[in-house]
């Protein structure tokens, strides 16, 4: 009787434990088959050939491996949080594949890929959706389009692969732990990436994504936005650093003051103009126009001080080169692709602004676009400014295309100057030539483009073209207004980054500027060139400046109106003569010469110059002990911002009274 109860019991159970068999059989196959295919198409996406895509499979198949493991984890992730297998495989394979997307776009854009610091850039983000046209995006978005369709319908059809609770939460965990010791690198992981012969490659991101896959090297960035302490950083080292920058900047201080002073003892008003994406678009060599686009700039080129900033930026990233150019530090020691507006930027920090409030300046930032946008708002207070003049300040203002005019910038930096009693410091920034430029936005455009170009590539140029000369006329307005002037007036005019003109740097290739194959150093060098130009209404020395690094600008005009500087710039000054282009992958020495490296004769002032950056940004403001107490420890105003808090309605907005003369 026992044993036919027992045979009973298997013959019912049988079916149950081949179904269960069957389930854990079919969980297993789909977390070994899954992330293979989830890596696939990730960089078939990213890459965006089949032949390109097979080819990195096959050549590199330890690091595929790699990526398919971390694609595993996040699979395993969503599936024990949401308990579906099919779930699990939806939401990894819409989150890899949006990824991937926004990857392909951010790099045939900007040259950059997608940086796990991205994801915090909110708003800013949207800002590529406009970019993102033409038929290889139309393409990709509605592949996605078709994996959500396929992903959806197989939920009704495939069988619903569940597991406990309690093994749920295991998994989960261990796909945590797992992507963290990933991303940290771990004892473990290092040893993994060094068995699959992994080899980043910091300084050139986009090689890196294409080298490593993805998914492992936007993971491998997740370390690299982890800032660490430079080896030697201590209070003693700052101490010493501290002393040798106060003896050179005595040096530094009797050599400008030797100069004289041109403004016999006023305060000349000093503006910066930060001109969105402005770039000499004569610099194509196979193309030529119906007139000169940038007049001005040329005849300033031959009359006052001028020359090419080193911009650590190309086609967007405006942010960046305002951080150089105010704090006087470098993007060379802070992570590939990150922002220090959104990222670091959450205390007072020395900056231009600051040092000519501590002059008894009245320091303005201007901005003809949203004053959220790359966190200004907040990071401006931080910086020492006084105001910020956003685009809600405007009032009824002009605009050019999508924006508001850079003619309509300068009426309002002229406004602010003449409505204003103490002397100004402003940093200005426009956006009437921002791009993309296939928009044909101004119609049909006054100066025309000649030379070997596709019918797109030259209606890109000539829209391009169009915002330069605009951007040019508006310097003019600014000069011909303080002409005639009594106050002294130092206007510093430039670019912030070259200009993405077209996919995959398309005008330039055709208009001759560069090859079709992998930049050389002088390539590089020229795709982040951008001019500068200097005009005062007052005599000042001439100089004319091949190369300079937007880190070091602030520093040279300093030198340029004879002003004392803070001590904790001398080092900057140091570099200017020793190393006047620096940039992650780009250093050019005083000769000229190019380099992929630091050299060697300058490697311990450059680690200076990190460690001193180091100490203001994340460390403990050593060197505020010893020098320079009033500009480094600096708080932000009480009353930031103030003559803009009322509503534009209510009449503010208009400047803080009449300016002696």
């Amino acid at each position: 009787m026992k044993l036919q109860r027992k045979a009973r019991h298997k013959r019912r159970t049988a079916p149950i434990e081949r179904n269960r068999a069957l389930k854990y059989g079919l969980i297993v196959i789909m977390l070994a088959v899954v992330p293979l295919l989830l890596v696939f198409g990730v960089e078939f996406i990213q890459r965006g050939s089949f032949p390109e895509t097979w080819a990195w499979m096959m050549q590199n198949q330890k690091l595929f491996a790699v990526n398919a493991i971390i694609d595993l984890c996040v699979l395993v992730f969503f599936y024990s949080l949401f308990g579906s297998m099919m779930t699990g495989v939806t939401l990894a394979s819409l989150l890899l594949s949006i990824m991937a997307l926004v990857c392909y776009f951010k790099t045939k854009l900007i040259g950059e890929p997608f940086f796990p610091w991205d994801i915090f850039l909110k708003k800013e983000g949207m800002n590529i959706i406009p970019l993102v046209t033409g038929p290889a995006a139309i393409k990709r978005l509605a592949a996605l389009g078709l994996l959500v369709v396929v992903l959806v319908a197989l939920h009704f059809v495939w069988p619903r692969l569940k597991m406990h609770i309690g093994g749920r939460a295991v998994l989960g965990i261990l796909a945590l732990v797992a992507l963290y010791s990933l991303g940290v690198r771990t004892t473990w992981a290092a040893h993994l990436f060094d068995r699959a012969g992994v080899s980043e490659i910091v300084w050139d991101q986009k090689q890196n994504y294409s080298n490593n896959g993805m998914a492992l090297a936007f993971t491998m960035n997740v370390k690299n936005s982890i800032i660490s302490k430079p080896e030697g950083y201590s209070e003693p080292a700052m101490a010493s650093l501290a002393q040798d920058l106060a003896s050179d900047n005595m040096v530094q201080t009797a050599s400008v003051s030797k100069q004289g002073d041109p403004f016999q003892g006023k305060q000349p008003n000093v503006i910066f103009i930060m001109n969105e994406a402005f770039w000499d678009p004569t610099l194509l060599p196979n193309v030529q126009y119906s007139e000169d686009p940038v007049p001005t700039i040329h005849k300033l080129q031959k009359e006052s001080t001028s020359g090419y900033l080193l911009s650590p930026q190309f086609g967007g990233g405006t942010s960046n080169v305002e951080y150089e150019v105010l704090t006087g530090q470098s993007m060379s020691f802070l992570p590939d692709g990150s922002v220090p507006y959104q990222q670091y930027i959450s205390k007072p920090v020395p900056s231009l602004a600051s040092y000519f409030e501590t002059q008894g300046y009245k320091s303005m930032g201007i901005h003809s676009y949203e004053g959220w946008f790359w966190n200004r708002e907040s990071v401006y207070k931080e910086l020492g400014f006084e105001s910020f003049m956003s685009k809600d300040q405007f009032e009824n203002p002009e605009y050019k295309g999508l924006f508001i005019s850079d003619d309509e910038v300068s009426r309002n930096i002229i406004k602010q100057v003449d409505e204003t009693d103490r002397p100004m410091f402003i940093y200005a920034v426009t956006m009437q030539n921002h791009g993309p430029y296939d928009d044909n936005r101004y119609g049909e455009t006054e100066i025309k483009a000649n030379g070997n170009l596709t019918d797109d590539a030259r209606s890109i140029l000539e829209t391009y073209t169009q915002g330069a000369h605009d951007a040019d006329q508006s310097l003019k307005m600014l000069i011909d207004h303080f002409q005639q002037s009594d106050e002294p007036t130092v206007i510093v005019f430039y670019g912030d980054h070259l200009p993405m003109l077209g996919l995959d740097y398309d005008v330039y290739k055709q208009g001759g500027l560069i090859g079709t194959g992998s930049w050389s150093l002088e390539e590089t060098k020229k795709m982040h060139s951008v001019p500068f130009v200097m005009w005062s209404n007052v005599d000042l020395p001439q100089e004319q400046k091949p190369t300079l690094s937007d880190s070091f600008l602030g520093t040279y005009v300093l030198n340029k109106l004879g002003m004392e500087k803070p001590a904790s710039l001398a080092l900057n000054d140091k570099l200017l003569q020793e190393a006047p282009g620096l940039l992650r992958n780009l250093v050019v020495d005083a000769d000229g010469g190019l380099h992929q490296s630091v050299p060697e004769d300058i490697q311990a002032t450059v680690n200076q110059y990190r460690d001193l950056q180091y100490d203001q940004l994340f460390g403990k403001q050593y060197l505020a002990k010893y020098i320079d107490q009033e500009y480094l420890t600096k708080q932000a105003l009480p009353n930031y911002n103030e003559e803009f808090a009322i509503p534009a309605a209510e009449g503010s907005g208009s400047g803080t009274g009449g300016k002696s003369s």
